[in-house]
């Protein structure tokens, strides 16, 4: 079973607030990949005292931890998912703003291959695919 944020501030030593606890619970939580506006909106149901402001530097801190991730998909927001010890990539419906994980191992072969044909050892790589969902 993998850690929560809160578990992971906790075993990297991590100050948590309360807020910052919250803040942790709820990006936990998410199935999805939400920007700092999405994840203020979500906290401010459980306790209206936390600030936009205190979202962006809980999210920093966990960032700057190795808690959370940072994407800069197309759309113009920094959009947030926890680590995994699993990799993935993504594939993001440019219209709708869905956003798929997904694991290809052909993909990550070819991605060998051609780091091989080029005289290097692979060490890490992120692909993010955009697309539109085609019409049934």
């Amino acid at each position: 079973m993998s850690q929560s944020i809160e578990q992971k501030c906790i075993a990297k030593g991590v100050k948590l607030t309360e807020q910052r606890k919250i803040i942790a619970k709820i990006m936990s939580s998410s199935d999805d990949h939400p920007d700092v506006d999405e994840l203020y909106n979500r906290v401010s149901k459980i306790d209206s005292k936390i600030s936009i402001a205190t979202v962006y530097r809980t999210v920093k801190l966990f960032e700057e931890a190795g808690i959370v991730a940072k994407h800069d998909f197309k759309g113009g927001k920094a959009r947030y998912e926890e680590i995994s010890e699993s990799h993935h990539d993504h594939l993001i419906d440019i219209k709708s703003g869905e956003i798929i994980e997904f694991v290809d191992d052909e993909i990550e072969k070819l991605q060998k291959k051609v780091a091989d044909k080029y005289g290097y050892d692979l060490v890490d790589h992120k692909l993010e695919l955009y697309g539109v969902k085609k019409k049934s």
